[in-house]
């Protein structure tokens, strides 16, 4: 097994599969490995975590087989290895007896001790599936615009995931961690058939951050069936076991009748915010709102240490004058997550959750586009 290829062509497409690899996983020692497989002038590389596995593909012009088409490298190795080298082509040659990896570049050699790749895990094959095609833009901003709010609590598994649910009327992406919630639509993608699952965070981001790095516009083939997922774009593919569960219903969370409307612009509301909940209680992290007709004051205080804030910022309302309380965080953080010059807040009581739209003044630029935010208020001292 002969192959030339760019050292920073390969230290790329290993990065980009190299965060599903586990170095903790002693029970399948092989899985801290590279899986390389040569087919004619294409290298096969394929790393795994038993969970996910990830491939690319690499095209060569100077490649052949000989003795053996497949090798496990050691990846730790590999890729410190690619990281301290400059942009130049490398020589592999794999031993057909001992797995020995010589590593030949302009200015020396390296012998990586490589293994058999016999009992390296195979990647599933997914029968009774259901195929659609995603616009790689149109991923990005729903996992964007929806990780942040899944939950971190590696006990709730279904919370941790991102909800999609497809129709033939839209595509739905949801997360929430019951503190906050986001659900982001797009009326423009559908499948063919009705279907829902929920994807594993982990696995969802990597997809995301292979995707953000290719700055052309492309579809994602995205194939799954009861029990996993396959995501297959440009010369990648990801494959992946969805979360087992029935997701909570969240449809059931978001209020329906909210007479209070609050719009405001959104850069000033979110760095009013940072300001003020300096001096929150840094557990709680607190803010109160409170909201008449054209104003918006926003406290926070610390008892514990006499800390105390107040800003008042101008506004536009419909409603009764209210006061209710938010966490900071959980505020700052979903309005970020937003890039519209305004934003509404629509609220019923201040026991009730919020609930966040971005005000689309270019409806061709959101069009088929549709997010809604909710965040559950704290209880305000008297």
């Amino acid at each position: 097994m002969r192959f030339i290829i760019n050292s920073q062509l390969l230290l790329k497409h290993l990065n980009a599969i190299s965060g599903v690899i586990s170095n903790t996983n002693n029970t399948v020692p092989i899985i801290t490995c590279f899986h390389f497989h040569l087919e004619g002038n294409t290298l096969a590389i394929k790393a795994t975590d038993l969970e996910t596995t990830m491939l690319c593909r690499i095209e060569l012009e100077n490649a052949r087989v000989e003795g053996i088409d497949t090798v496990a490298i050691p990846a730790k190795l590999l890729l410190d290895m690619l990281k301290n080298m400059d942009d130049q082509p490398l020589n592999f040659a794999v031993d057909p007896d001992s797995y020995n990896i010589k590593i030949a570049s302009g200015q020396g050699e390296f012998n990586i001790a490589g293994q058999n790749a016999d009992a390296y895990p195979s990647m599933p094959q997914i029968t009774e599936t259901i195929t659609t095609t995603l616009p790689a833009s149109v991923l990005v901003n729903a996992i964007n615009k929806t990780s942040f709010a899944a939950s971190t609590d590696e006990m709730r598994p279904l919370m941790a995931g991102i909800y999609c649910e497809m129709t033939p009327e839209s595509t739905t992406f949801v997360a929430t961690d019951a503190h906050k919630l986001v659900r982001y639509r797009r009326n423009d993608c559908h499948s063919d058939e009705a279907a829902s699952f929920i994807l594993p965070r982990k696995p969802v981001m990597m997809v995301k951050n292979i995707l953000s790095s290719n700055k052309e516009e492309f579809d994602v083939n995205v194939e799954y069936n009861s029990t996993n997922v396959v995501f297959s774009f440009d010369n990648f593919m990801i494959l992946c076991r969805l979360v087992e569960g029935k997701y909570p219903n969240y449809e059931a969370a978001i209020p329906k009748e909210n007479p209070n409307k609050l719009t405001l612009d959104r850069l000033t509301f979110i760095n009013t915010l940072k300001r003020v909940s300096l001096f929150a209680n840094q557990s709680t992290w607190q803010v109160r709102l409170s909201i008449r007709d054209r104003e918006l004051q926003i406290s926070s205080e610390d008892l514990e240490f006499s800390n105390k804030a107040q800003e008042t910022i101008p506004c536009s309302y419909e409603g009764d004058p209210m006061e209710i309380g938010f966490n900071a965080r959980f505020l700052t953080e979903m309005v970020s997550n937003l890039d519209t010059e305004q934003i509404l807040i629509e609220l019923s009581h201040p026991s009730r959750a919020g609930i966040i739209f971005p005000i689309n003044i270019d409806e061709e630029a959101s069009k088929g586009e549709d997010i809604l935010m909710l965040v559950m208020p704290v209880m305000l001292a008297n």
